[in-house]
């Protein structure tokens, strides 16, 4: 028998929230040298008005350019009713607003939510994950998609990645900066030409070591993301094991091979927001990924199942 509601012997992951504030930590301390950089050396006023424009574009426009790139498609309460009253019934038990749902068709089991909050959020389930799990499995992989959503990850990303914009336009415009040079305002007033090189050089260097940081850390950042939300959907369904198996069964037919190489290439674009990411094998290294490995998530997952088990909280 399951209890309904957060059981009381609960206790949040601390280590796993002090690591996702160390990295965001860090991460504010690299950008913030970075952006002292840009300006003494009269770049900021270029670049950080584009990232801006970049960012806010991002936060108010990934969700339909997501959705789009997959070919979802809204669906209401009588095209897919199953789907609309299990979002719905476990929204309420999140607290959360329900969701607007969205249905990809594809053959790659999987499932992300994207929008800028909680008032504005989509749900998207591919075919594929709809007729491939059982109903507790499915439960369970939109409870972590709804935790995504109660933990405002889009908001802590766009925020994440700024900066990290500014590095990379700097860093992949490398030629158009070299021919029109700073000069933009900033820093400490006019510079001499013979000084402007010396400039350039150091805001790339500062644009390169910036980037790469950047990577590694919104990555790092991106992983705890989903072991947040792995533990959310435990703390909702109250079956870990759940969406442990669902893992499972989403990784193991992805890396099958039955699944049609273009819908590998379109997913390819949403690959950070999918539960499990539509790569065959091992396409990435665990240390450029943006997800943790199955392994450990399904670890993670039956530790919490034992921990349940033992306190009474499943019987």
């Amino acid at each position: 028998m399951v209890h309904q509601g957060r059981p009381r012997w609960y206790k949040p992951d601390v280590g796993l929230s002090m690591r996702m504030l160390l990295t965001m930590f860090i991460l504010g301390a690299v950008y913030i040298v970075f952006g002292a950089v840009l300006f003494r050396y009269g770049y900021g006023l270029l670049f950080v008005p584009l990232a801006l424009i970049i960012g806010v574009a991002q936060f108010f426009f990934a969700d339909k350019i997501a959705l789009a790139s997959m070919g979802a498609r809204e669906v209401d309460e009588s095209e897919a009713p199953e789907l609309h009253e299990m979002i719905g019934r476990l929204a309420m038990q999140a607290d959360l607003p329900k969701p607007k749902i969205a249905l990809v068709n594809s053959s790659i089991p999987n499932a992300f939510a994207t929008g800028r909050d909680k008032n504005h959020a989509v749900v998207a389930v591919t075919t594929g994950i709809y007729n491939k799990l059982n109903p507790q499995e499915l439960e369970a992989v939109l409870a972590h998609e709804l935790t995504h959503i109660i933990n405002r990850d889009m908001l802590v990303m766009t925020i994440a990645t700024f900066f990290s914009m500014i590095a990379s336009l700097i860093v992949q415009n490398i030629f158009w900066i070299s021919i029109f040079g700073g000069g933009y305002g900033g820093g400490y007033g006019g510079r001499r030409r013979n000084d402007e090189n010396g400039a350039f050089a150091i805001t790339v260097l500062a644009s390169v070591i910036v980037y790469a940081i950047s990577f590694f850390l919104i990555r790092t950042l991106s992983r705890y993301r989903e072991l947040a939300a792995d533990r959310g959907s435990a703390l909702i369904t109250g079956q870990p094991q759940n969406l442990a198996s669902a893992l499972l069964r989403i990784s193991e037919t992805i890396t099958s091979g039955g699944i049609p190489q273009q819908d590998f290439r379109r997913a390819q674009g949403v690959n950070a927001l999918f539960i499990v990411p539509a790569l065959r094998g091992d396409s990435l290294a665990s240390l450029f990924s943006t997800h943790p490995s199955t392994e450990e998530r399904v670890e993670r997952l039956m530790a919490m199942q034992r921990q349940m088990e033992s306190a009474g909280y499943i019987s």
